[in-house]
């Protein structure tokens, strides 16, 4: 009831008052960003926060043509640098972190 009574009273009014919904400015923006569906797949979060982590690609693939100390080091965790997980933290959560 609040919501329709300050949209009533003025077109721009709610945009002068506190944010109902969010601490960003999604309801200025008039849209809704979108995490990244790759990224959501590939990276995981640690407990931290600070720091993500991803299994390597081509560990199953072709396994016949690869030494085994490579498939060794293709079945490790890797994790992201600082300059990775700047962007992953812009890319995954959009509004969760800054």
């Amino acid at each position: 009831m609040f919501l329709s009574q300050l949209l009533s009273s003025s077109p721009h009014a709610w945009l002068s008052s506190r944010r109902l919904f969010s601490t960003t400015s999604v309801v200025e923006a008039g849209y809704k960003m979108k995490s990244h569906s790759g990224a959501k797949k590939r990276w995981r979060s640690l407990a931290s926060g600070t720091s993500f982590k991803r299994d390597k690609a081509y560990h199953s693939h072709l396994a016949v043509s690869k030494s085994p100390g490579r498939k060794n080091r293709l079945s490790q965790t890797t994790y992201s640098n600082p300059t990775q997980t700047h962007k992953l933290k812009k890319v995954l959560l959009p509004y969760g972190s800054k």
